[in-house]
């Protein structure tokens, strides 16, 4: 096996070296005493990449029908910038940098949303987490005004029915540096429907998704300048945080929670809290 470094971070250092192994089976043989290096893609090949992504197969039955959904968010996912006040900070124009989903750069609380959410705690998280971008743009243009570079900071959430099936349209900006988002979701693992890059199509795109055997993750790399497609399905009730897994991203607020709520039976709902567990 032969595995080489995927980065489109523009000035980033990183380990661009090559990783190589050999796989032998426990009941292997006649394997051959040299193996023929194979010829790899760049390291910056988003379509190499991506195609690898979409080519992966869910190996047994779906665990719920892909032809439809209850609900579909779509939302951007960025890189900003705050004005830093005599321009003081070291990113952009003397700014700082931030990240948002829609536009919303995420505000941690000192109270946490989970218990917020059980206990019913006012004023500590909103309910308003937008379905579709505030402002609708090309996204992935070269030349995007500065105006666009700042977002609102809140706490907003989204809630979601429970058993309820779930599409989610990440889509990538150039907004300050196009680059690709690793999303993660807790608590769940979705499929992951389709891919492409520019901007999200909503008349065409979905006429291209895999229903059939999609790959089934928690984890999905959204392109640079692209978008990616998911569906699951809300069965797990609670508080799920939604974020980019590069932890500088997730500080920046490139993230947001889905409450998914209580179902009719017992088994349904969401555990109480363990006797002995220690306060945040």
């Amino acid at each position: 096996m032969a595995a080489r470094a995927y980065s489109t971070a523009f000035g980033i250092p990183f380990d661009n070296t090559t990783t190589t192994a050999i796989l032998e089976y426990d009941n292997g043989s006649n394997l051959p005493t040299t193996i023929p290096f194979p010829s790899l893609p760049f390291y910056n090949d988003s379509s190499a990449a991506f195609d690898f992504l979409i080519s992966l197969k869910s190996p047994g039955p779906l665990l719920f029908p892909l032809n439809k959904y209850d609900m579909q968010i779509y939302s951007t996912v960025s890189v900003n910038a705050f004005p830093c006040q005599n321009n003081s900070c070291a990113g952009p124009n003397d700014t700082r940098l931030a990240a948002s989903m829609n536009n919303i750069s995420f505000v941690s609380q000192f109270i946490d949303i989970l218990e917020a959410y059980y206990y019913n705690i006012n004023g500590v998280f909103g309910t308003r987490f937008p379905s579709v971008p505030p402002l609708f743009f090309n996204f992935t243009s070269t030349n995007l005004p500065s105006i666009l570079l700042t977002p609102k900071r809140a706490t907003e959430v989204r809630v979601i029915e429970y058993n309820s099936i779930i599409e989610v349209v990440f889509q990538g900006t150039n907004l300050v540096a196009g680059i690709d988002h690793p999303m993660h979701l807790h608590g769940f693992d979705f499929y992951i429907l389709g891919w492409g890059f520019g901007n999200f199509d909503k008349n065409n795109d979905p006429l291209k998704y895999n229903l059939v055997d999609p790959p089934h993750r928690n984890t999905v790399i959204v392109p640079i300048n692209g978008w990616v497609a998911i569906r699951f399905k809300a069965h797990n009730p609670g508080v799920w945080f939604m974020h980019c897994h590069l932890e500088r991203h997730l500080t920046w607020g490139m993230e947001t929670v889905f409450i998914v709520k209580n179902g009719k039976e017992a088994q349904e709902r969401i555990l109480p809290p363990p006797q002995h567990m220690p306060r945040c």
